[in-house]
């Protein structure tokens, strides 16, 4: 069992998602311009999601509404061997997005080490799972 206490079992499986996914979107089309189903790939990949967790269609309509927002702008890539493909890239914006989330994950980071770090000055050991 997790740390959720069993409440929501069949949503609870470790990995993150959708509060997660623009973010890791933002984090891998900051890396590399991709087209959606590449996301989807390296997101795998990176076991950064449950293979068949995320689908085409939802994917490409969170890219839509990201760029919407104006953090990412895509551009149409003709394909000679296949059909033409829509390429995200991260604007200013986007970057900045990332910036900001990285920069609050970092302090939600030190919060949790402080409280590990409390864990084993008082109760010693490891927690128990």
């Amino acid at each position: 069992m997790c740390g959720c206490g069993g409440r929501h079992a069949s949503r609870c499986h470790h990995f993150p998602e959708r509060g997660w996914i623009q973010f890791l979107f933002l984090r891998l089309l900051y890396e590399r311009p991709s087209h959606g189903y590449q996301l989807m790939e390296e997101l795998q990949r990176r076991g950064f999601v449950r293979p068949g967790r995320l689908e085409s269609g939802s994917v490409y309509t969170i890219l839509r509404r990201m760029e919407n927002r104006g953090l990412l702008v895509s551009t149409w890539d003709e394909n000679l061997s296949g059909p033409d493909r829509r390429v995200y890239r991260v604007t200013e914006a986007g970057a900045q997005a990332l910036k900001a989330g990285i920069e609050a994950l970092m302090a939600r980071k030190a919060l949790m080490d402080d409280l590990i770090a409390f864990y084993h000055r008082h109760f010693g050991g490891e927690p128990k799972p």
